[in-house]
């Protein structure tokens, strides 16, 4: 992903091939719990008969899922379900399926361990290499959110746009393999039964993430790290307090 490719991101999901819409079924059924581990899936031909695809079709469709852990195939045994412990967890699609199946506040917690690590180091690299351009594009970002002229998913898109183009303006190619799994996990916690009003948009998420910027322009590493930190720890308590709501709702 290019940084100019950023104002066009979206959270949505368009399974535009037979093969993308296979893997997606399959896969958020594996998750969810509808085959159980080591559990064999069933055969070609009545998965072939479900989906009104090809045998080719349905074969790249297992080669995926096996690239993303979630499945086995050995012979004279079939393709079966592996333990979790082999899950790609970092994966956009295996993420994503964990949110639609839906996730425990232990693994919310988990998920927030991870961008504490690799998100304030992005801010901290962004400081040494931004140039004014990538400045001022992320605090326009930032003064979207919360925005009286802006809807809720708009928001979340703009919000979504900062927190990739941060990682891209760190430069580091080890960091910005992690764009995926950033977009799936922003799009999860905001798609968590959420109410806004749980996320308390307004002048202080404005200001938590503009305290990015002003470090980031003042080329201070330390200050871009810390702010980038708290913004994590807030979106974290407002994940779990969303989780927190669905459940109580269900």
């Amino acid at each position: 992903m290019r940084k100019d490719e950023v104002r066009d991101l979206k959270i949505v999901t368009n399974l535009r091939t037979s093969h993308a819409r296979v893997v997606d079924q399959l896969g958020l059924a594996i998750v969810g719990g509808q085959f159980d581990i080591g559990e064999p899936l069933p055969g070609d031909t009545e998965l072939e008969s479900q989906f009104d695809v090809s045998r080719s079709v349905l074969r790249e469709a297992m080669k995926t899922l096996t690239a993303k852990g979630l499945v086995v195939a050995k012979s004279r045994v079939g393709t079966r379900v592996t333990d979790r412990c082999h899950w790609n967890l970092i994966d956009e699609d295996v993420l994503r399926w964990h949110f639609k199946a839906g996730v425990t506040r232990e693994f919310i917690d988990h998920l927030y361990d991870v961008r504490l690590v690799f998100e304030p180091a992005s801010a901290a690299y962004a400081a040494l290499r931004a140039t004014p351009e990538d400045c001022a594009e992320l605090r326009r970002y930032a003064n979207l959110l919360g925005s009286e002229d802006l809807d809720w998913q708009s928001q979340v898109e703009a919000d979504l746009r900062f927190h990739v183009l941060l990682t891209l303006v760190g430069a580091n190619p080890f960091l910005e393999s992690m764009i995926g799994f950033l977009k799936a996990a922003l799009d999860g916690a905001f798609t968590l039964a959420f109410d806004p009003k749980l996320a308390g948009r307004g002048e202080s998420i404005i200001e938590t993430h503009l305290a990015i910027v002003d470090a980031i322009e003042k080329k201070d590493a330390d200050a871009a790290r810390a702010a980038t930190e708290k913004v994590v720890q807030l979106g974290r308590i407002t994940a779990l307090k969303a989780a927190d709501a669905a459940a109580n709702r269900s």
